[in-house]
């Protein structure tokens, strides 16, 4: 399958790039015909200095809304952060049309189509990354990435042209790297904030915090 022009931000609604998500979303359009199903575009500010990139949309909650992260305990905990960092306004309340605002930041996914059993195969993620690399390469006020988990991280330190090696996965990191463009990124790592990392204390919310207590205090540091 052809992969789509590099300057696309985000994917057709009927993206046929991925044969088996093309076919997934197929049947969730006739499992669940008011839903979304269809590859979520990315919300928030496209200049935005903050770029947030998750694994993929979830079954019930941004396939099913949307909105990345709308819908689901994943969501839940990163704009309730998100709200407490001053990079929201307004009030998260599961939905699309909620009046969630998000400031200087913008929330995408590595894998824009919902994958069966939330899992993405390596080629999926290979060709969806067309869409990532644009959206930062199309940003040009872009100063940091936060990736939560590694799926994420990995496609986002491939998107700038790095090594997976000089830049490793690690809740709380942080990786300075150098853009196919020539501009410095700061990469910020954290686990995923899956209820699965919740519940089982891989990740809470404090840990979450400190994350974004950290990118906040770099970007004000930055400076407008």
């Amino acid at each position: 399958m052809k992969k789509p022009a590099a300057t696309r931000l985000d994917p057709p609604r009927n993206c046929s790039v991925c044969p088996r998500l093309a076919s997934f979303r197929d049947a969730n359009r006739t499992l669940y015909p008011g839903w979304h199903n269809a590859p979520v575009p990315s919300f928030g500010e496209p200049q935005a200095r903050l770029l947030i990139v998750g694994l993929a949309p979830g079954l019930r909650g941004a396939n099913c809304t949307g909105r990345p992260f709308t819908g689901d305990w994943a969501g839940d905990l990163l704009y309730e952060t998100l709200l407490a960092f001053d990079f929201a306004t307004g009030v998260y309340d599961e939905r699309p049309d909620d009046g969630l605002t998000l400031r200087d930041t913008m929330v995408t996914n590595a894998v824009r189509c919902v994958p069966p059993e939330n899992k993405p195969t390596t080629t999926e993620i290979r060709d969806c990354r067309t869409f990532l690399e644009s959206t930062i390469a199309t940003n040009g006020q872009l100063n940091s990435i936060v990736a939560l988990g590694r799926i994420a991280h990995d496609s986002v330190v491939r998107a700038l042209g790095e090594k997976l090696a000089r830049a490793p996965f690690g809740h709380g990191a942080k990786h300075e790297i150098v853009a196919p463009d020539g501009r410095k990124l700061s990469l910020f790592d954290s686990y995923h904030c899956s209820r699965y990392n919740t519940n089982t204390g891989v990740l809470t919310p404090k840990m979450f915090q400190s994350v974004f207590r950290a990118v906040r205090a770099h970007l004000d540091k930055a400076g407008a």
